[in-house]
Formats: structure tokens, C-alpha cells, sequence
């Protein structure tokens, strides 16, 4: 029966250890220098030391991780907007890069490129053609209705309502027709910047690619 005693008593004794143990075990400190190198300890954070780190260390003085500085409303959102600043820059930077990737894939040589080029202002030419052609013929229609409104050069109020209305709807045609003509000069221009900066962008890429095809046809 004292064995048995004996026995509950050791085990409790055992199992009180343990648990002071594994509580001191779990128990945290910090430690830190303050701006005037003073060096602080506690159990809890440390307010003195809220503007630098603070080791975070397990009662045996272990060091378990570094606690950052404790930031402000203005200094967190200053930060926040600076890694905002930098994830949209290096956002843009990918799909620049992805671009890239796009545009060289489309144009993988400058006879590619250059042909694409020459194909566009192809197109462009004839459709200025198509208006030119447009334009004399509605000029040839105004002459031929200059002539006949020459009957009523003294007064032109005289003229058939009909004849009029011909040579307003020309006069609306020819205006129209020299927009659409000026308006393909404008492209052709778009077109050649298009062309020129797609160039700057390729032309380096071009100068890395020439040579590792190069390297792969001799490998052949």
C-alpha cells in the first residue's frame, strides 16, 4: 500500500515538473536597445523600442525571430503606397516583356517586318488611288455644272432647283472625298510610326535571336 503512495506522489511530482518546464520552455522575452543604447528586456513588446527590432527570445535566451519596427498609420500607408508604386512597375515591366514576346513571335526577322510594312502602305495607296479617282470624277461632274449655271451668271437665283441641288450634292461629295483623303495621309503617317517604333523594339532582339538560330543551323 506505501509503495503504491509512494508511487502517485512520484508521479505527480513528475508531472507538476513537466509542466513548469514546458511553461518556462513557452515562455517569450524581448529584448532591444533603446536611442540611448540602453538595453531592455521584458516579457511583453517593448514600447521604447517601437521605431527599431526587437528580439522575440524563449527563456533560454534564444533569439526565435526579429520583430520589425511597429509602424505608424502615415508611415504603414506610406508603405503600402510605395509597394503599390512598385508592383505596377513591375507589372508594366512583364507585359512589356510579354509584348515583346508577342512582336518578335509576329515579326521573327527584319524581311518579315519590312514586308508587313510594305503590305499596309500597299493597302493604303490603293484606297488613295480609289479617292483620287472619286475626286476627278466629281470635279469633271462641277465643271460640266459650272458650264450650265454659266446661263444664269446674272442672276443665279433663276436657276432650276434641280441644277442646284446637283451642285450642292457634288460640292457635299468633293468635301467629303478630301477628308477621307486627308484623313489616309494621317494613317500613312500612323502607319510608318507604327513600323519605326516596333523597329527600336526588335532590332535588339533580332541582333540575340540571328545568332542562336545561327548556332542551332550549324549544330544541324
Amino acid at each position: 500500500m506505501l509503495s503504491v503512495t509512494v508511487g502517485i506522489a512520484t508521479s505527480a511530482i513528475t508531472a507538476v515538473a513537466v509542466f513548469f518546464q514546458s511553461a518556462a520552455t513557452a515562455q517569450t522575452f524581448f529584448s532591444c536597445t533603446d536611442e540611448q543604447g540602453r538595453q531592455i528586456r521584458s516579457d511583453r513588446p517593448i514600447a521604447e523600442c517601437v521605431d527599431r527590432n526587437q528580439n522575440e527570445l524563449s527563456s533560454t535566451g534564444m533569439v526565435r525571430k526579429i520583430r520589425g519596427p511597429t509602424l505608424t498609420v502615415h508611415e504603414r500607408n506610406a508603405l503600402d503606397e510605395k509597394e503599390k508604386i512598385a508592383a505596377d512597375v513591375n507589372a508594366r515591366v512583364n507585359e512589356e516583356k510579354r509584348l515583346s514576346r508577342a512582336l518578335l513571335l509576329r515579326y521573327p526577322s527584319r524581311a518579315v517586318h519590312d514586308k508587313e510594312r510594305g503590305l499596309a502602305l500597299t493597302s493604303l495607296a490603293e484606297k488613295n488611288q480609289a479617292l483620287q479617282k472619286i475626286i476627278s470624277t466629281l470635279n469633271e461632274q462641277r465643271k460640266k455644272l459650272d458650264k450650265e449655271f454659266e446661263f444664269y451668271a446674272q442672276d443665279k437665283s433663276k436657276a432650276p432647283i434641280a441644277l442646284k441641288h446637283q451642285l450642292e450634292n457634288v460640292e457635299s461629295s468633293l468635301t467629303l472625298q478630301k477628308r477621307y483623303l486627308s484623313e489616309q495621309e494621317l494613317e500613312r503617317t500612323r502607319i510608318n510610326s507604327r513600323f519605326d517604333l516596333e523597329l527600336t523594339k526588335l532590332t535588339p532582339q533580332w541582333s540575340v535571336v540571328a545568332p542562336n538560330i545561327s548556332q542551332q543551323s550549324e549544330k544541324k
